[in-house]
């Protein structure tokens, strides 16, 4: 029985979730998940698990084949294509294991593009705004640069600051230090958790990584589809 009052409360909340691509059956099986405001989640797993899979339908990329996905408490499956863009673009922050800078966009334009729909914000306050996004990632002087004149632990970080210059409730985290070499992405995680602290926003992360996964507050495995809270079932046992 779906319990309102706790997915009311909830920044992500999944419900009996299922979810297949046409021709090769179900990725997701009957996927519960609740994020509380300012709650840091890992999701792990192996390749092709589902764990982007459910990425994508708490972010309204894709809709569910059964089961419910609320968000910032609105009911997914009750808003068309549009709706949900705009849901995603004011609430989520998505960050990518490559970073998908735009490149004939400034670094300071690229973390601009989420606040195009703060229409409170005029051009000035939304530039000053991603300049002060910038500098609390330790680049704000990088900000007239364009993207491949940085590194790629440097354009993570501009990544991180496009994901959180629009103050969302929830940021998606899709394996973000993949691409980065063990040192640069433990600095890049590093930050990331600083910055997510730092603005009090939920967070739901994707790695392959244990150790990065540990230091959250909680751990899910995904396998075969389904997810499994670790902790639970070793108190379980």
């Amino acid at each position: 029985m779906e319990q309102q009052g706790s997915i009311e409360g909830a920044v992500l909340s999944l419900t009996d979730v299922a979810f297949g691509y046409p021709g090769e059956g179900e990725v997701l099986h009957g996927v519960d998940l609740e994020l509380a405001a300012g709650e840091r989640v890992a999701i792990v797993g192996e390749s092709g698990s589902g764990k982007s899979t459910l990425l994508h339908l708490a972010a309204g990329l894709e809709a569910a084949d059964r089961g419910k996905v609320h968000l910032t408490g609105k009911a997914l499956a009750g808003l068309d294509e549009a709706a949900r863009t705009r849901l995603r673009r004011s609430r989520v922050g998505i960050v990518f294991q490559s970073f998908h800078l735009i490149p004939t966009l400034t670094v300071l334009e690229n973390v601009m593009l989420p606040l195009e729909l703060a229409t409170d914000l005029d051009a000035a306050q939304r530039r000053e705004r991603a300049a002060r996004q910038l500098a609390a990632v330790g680049l704000g002087d990088k900000g007239g640069r364009e993207p491949e004149q940085l590194s790629g632990g440097e354009q993570q970080r501009v990544a991180i600051a496009r994901a959180l210059v629009h103050r969302p409730a929830l940021i998606l985290a899709d394996e973000p230090t993949g691409n980065l070499d063990s040192r640069t992405g433990e600095a890049v995680f590093g930050l990331l958790l600083e910055q997510v602290r730092a603005t009090g926003c939920a967070l739901l992360l994707v790695t392959h990584c244990d150790d990065l996964a540990g230091r959250l507050d909680r751990v899910l495995r995904m396998q075969d589809g389904h997810l499994q809270d670790l902790a639970a079932e070793a108190s379980a046992t």
